[in-house]
């Protein structure tokens, strides 16, 4: 391979920032790695994805306890990939909620995706023994809608539509209006879209922007902390999606097969996004997937570690 697989070569260590965006809610981002989001209520806390291993998810926990020391009660699933859920056994929360979407990704492609990430991001992995057996499995699940109650503070849990997959989970302050996006926003990253729905991902950002959030925290990063910087993330994301699958729709149409589509929609999108965090990682796996969607495979195939390298060495080598 001409080129490094994946994240492999990126091992350079990222600075943790840990912002208060209201009396209760927080935002542990950290340069563009995966995001935490967490909720304070009046007698409970709640993480919104785990990090990659509870080696990992100590350093959020450390930061958590910096200013409350009310027990971890919920770990929320925005969505199922490991890098996002393989810490959560570090917070021994009371339940871990998924939507049923979800769950289904985890019975389908749980193990395989496991594998699979694990080889893509060694720097995030590294603590990969911390992780227990088996897989992060929820203890609630949930369908369109969820609310809980941390004393006085009303929690939503919304699925408001299919993008980043097809389980993607938000959680609103409605209150505070304050959300938390997961993968579905990204602020200055490049959006992975190897499980994406490309057609459906453009109106669930719309549902997204007619909540009106005043702030956003998005699956990578910094927290969006004004309505014109959450307008600019639900914008790029927008954007993003759209040229990437309108120039492999077009490649498609024109029966060129996946490599040549993947080299002129690279040239064609870098300029705009080629400065954003792990573009060169997710490229290969974004359009592979729009090609699947704008041919064949309306449902993404499953990732393991053996097709990753296969479709990396095919379009990279």
């Amino acid at each position: 391979m001409s080129k490094a697989f994946a994240s492999q070569a990126d091992l350079e260590e990222k600075k943790v920032t840990f912002a208060k965006l209201s009396e209760h809610a927080y935002a542990y981002t950290a340069e563009g790695d995966p995001n935490t989001g967490i909720v304070v209520g009046d007698d409970a806390v709640m993480v919104i994805d785990t990090q990659a291993t509870p080696v990992m998810a100590e350093d959020v926990i450390r930061r958590i306890r910096e200013v409350t020391d009310k027990p971890i009660k919920y770990v929320v699933l925005s969505h199922y990939h490991a890098v996002r859920v393989l810490g959560a056994s570090a917070y021994r929360p009371e339940h871990v909620i998924a939507s049923e979407d979800t769950l289904g990704m985890i019975k389908e492609r749980g193990e395989q995706d496991k594998a699979s990430e694990i080889g893509r991001f060694p720097r995030l992995f590294r603590n990969v023994e911390s992780v227990p057996p088996g897989l992060t499995w929820p203890t609630l699940t949930f369908t369109g809608k969820m609310t809980l109650w941390l004393g006085k503070l009303e929690v939503q849990l919304l699925q408001l539509g299919r993008g980043h997959t097809k389980g993607d989970t938000v959680v609103w302050l409605p209150a505070e209006r304050i959300l938390f996006s997961g993968d579905l926003v990204e602020y200055d990253a490049t959006p992975y879209a190897g499980d994406a729905y490309f057609t459906d991902w453009p109106a669930t950002l719309d549902h997204i922007a007619a909540l009106k959030p005043a702030q956003l925290v998005p699956g990578r990063g910094a927290a969006l902390q004004n309505e014109a910087q959450v307008a600019a993330g639900l914008k790029g994301t927008r954007d993003f999606i759209a040229d990437v699958f309108a120039s492999v729709k077009a490649g498609a149409a024109a029966g060129k097969d996946l490599k040549s589509v993947y080299r002129e929609t690279v040239d064609k999108v870098r300029p705009k996004y080629g400065h954003w965090v792990i573009f060169d990682h997710c490229m290969p796996f974004d359009v592979s997937r729009a090609y699947d969607e704008a041919t064949a495979h309306r449902d993404p195939r499953i990732w393991t570690a053996e097709r990753d390298v296969e479709m990396w060495k095919a379009l990279e080598s």
